[in-house]
């Protein structure tokens, strides 16, 4: 008999952590605390390697074009180009060795663009509000907007997404 892993974002949609962490798609605890550190949230082996050419530290590599994309970790600098140029919406920069807060940066197409010190309310992957961050960082590349977002310690593995209206 085959043993076929079971994975529930199959089903959901929704990745989990310990998915990740069970693809080998989180980076060591150790690179975590180093600073900011890109996450590939790429689960399936579909056709896709735009971040590959784009990664200037050539932190990102493939087997095949089919291939999970795995990051060596000790060289990258977290500069988010593969935010920017991911069509999936699946690269995220995660910087959790800050004392006061965890940051977080994610990939943002919908409007009004938040500006830099706007609050918003950050979202888990599954669209949960998880509470209220402050933006730090707006660029734009090709209509996608890259946001870095300081968030509540704790909280920089998990969120995901902003609500894009800010709070008054």
């Amino acid at each position: 008999m085959i043993y076929v892993e079971k994975f529930t974002f199959r089903e959901t949609g929704v990745i989990k952590l310990e998915e990740l962490k069970r693809l080998n798609l989180l980076p060591p605890q150790e690179r975590l605390l180093k600073g900011p550190v890109a996450i590939l949230e790429c689960p399936e082996e579909i056709p896709c390697n735009i971040c590959v050419p784009f990664c200037p530290s050539k932190a990102i590599q493939m087997e095949s074009i089919i291939a999970l994309p795995k990051i060596v970790w000790d060289k990258c600098t977290g500069c988010g180009i593969c935010v920017a140029v991911c069509p999936g919406l699946a690269a995220f920069v995660v910087d959790i060795s800050k004392q006061d807060a965890d940051y977080v940066t994610i990939p943002h197409e919908l409007l009004p663009v938040p500006r830099v010190g706007d609050k918003v309310m950050i979202l888990s992957r599954s669209g949960e509000i998880l509470g209220e961050g402050v933006v730090i960082r707006v660029w734009e590349r090709n209509k996608t907007y890259v946001i870095t977002i300081k968030v509540p310690k704790g909280l920089g593995l998990e969120v995901r997404a902003i609500l894009s209206k800010p709070l008054k």
